[in-house]
């Protein structure tokens, strides 16, 4: 289903019983409503999901020019007014994780709860040449060329090698990400600096990720938790960078310990 959100078409499931809590999902970079089948299966029978494709990505509409972490956490504010989605427990990866922490301190009060999976507060100054770097490959070339090396900070090896259905799915998300809703979304995500402000955030938090995820590693999950007082972590074993697909029995309890505690 589409919507007309911010000035752009946002397409968008809603999965699960009308009267149960809403669970909002929002997915990674190079990615799509897809990476969220697991939880999807495992939560729709106690809550009602709406997960959506990220500007610039899935069946969304991909404009052309720099995107900001506030464009995209204003989008997802259009599409909960455009439902009438009210309280919702929010639970986004990567990408998904910065959106939330921009939309929670932007919007005071709108979610629930907050769950930040495999994501980052803030990044060191040297990552901006590598994002500048992967501008010039999607412009340059397509998406194909970061396909492999994606997948090789997404999954650790044991994993790449023992399930390649999930992994060739997310490889096809990857591969048909629109060029232009990449590198709008690669403009954004290194100008994250919300280290400092997630004191603020009086939601409850959860904070996952994945003990072997390289993109953003455990030390980064470590100082969400230590800034955000009151927030807990869970780290998934024998995961990387999309834990929820690579260990998803784990990540979908922890999903679950959190929202029936809250």
């Amino acid at each position: 289903m589409k919507a007309k959100t911010n000035g752009i078409e946002t397409n968008y499931e809603i999965h699960g019983k009308e009267s149960a809590p809403w669970l909002v999902l929002s997915h990674s970079l190079a990615c799509s409503v897809r990476m969220w089948d697991p939880q999807i299966a495992a939560l729709k029978d106690s809550y009602r999901i709406l997960a959506y494709d990220t500007r610039g990505h899935g069946a969304s509409e991909a404009p052309k020019g720099a995107y900001t972490l506030e464009m995209l956490a204003d989008d997802l504010k259009a599409l909960l007014e455009t439902l009438g989605v009210k309280d919702p427990h929010y639970c986004g990866l990567s990408m998904g994780g910065m959106i939330g922490q921009t939309f929670a301190l932007k919007y005071p009060g709108v979610f629930r709860t907050l769950m930040l999976a495999d994501t980052t507060s803030g990044f060191p100054a040297q990552a901006g040449p590598l994002w500048q770097e992967r501008i010039k490959i999607a412009e340059e070339k397509g998406m194909q060329p970061l396909v492999q090396p994606t997948l090789e900070r997404w999954f650790t090896e044991a994993f790449r090698k023992s399930n390649p259905g999930p992994v060739e799915g997310i490889a096809k998300l990857i591969a048909s990400t629109p060029v232009a809703g990449y590198v709008g979304c690669c403009h954004a995500i290194p100008k994250i600096n919300l280290t400092e402000r997630l004191k603020e955030i009086k939601t409850p938090i959860l904070v996952i990720c994945g003990d072997q995820d390289p993109g953003t590693p455990p030390a980064m999950s470590e100082a969400i938790r230590d800034n955000a007082p009151g927030s807990k972590l869970v780290m998934i074993p024998q995961a990387a960078h999309l834990s929820n697909l690579e260990n998803p029995a784990a990540f979908t309890k922890a999903m679950q310990d959190f929202l029936a505690a809250n």
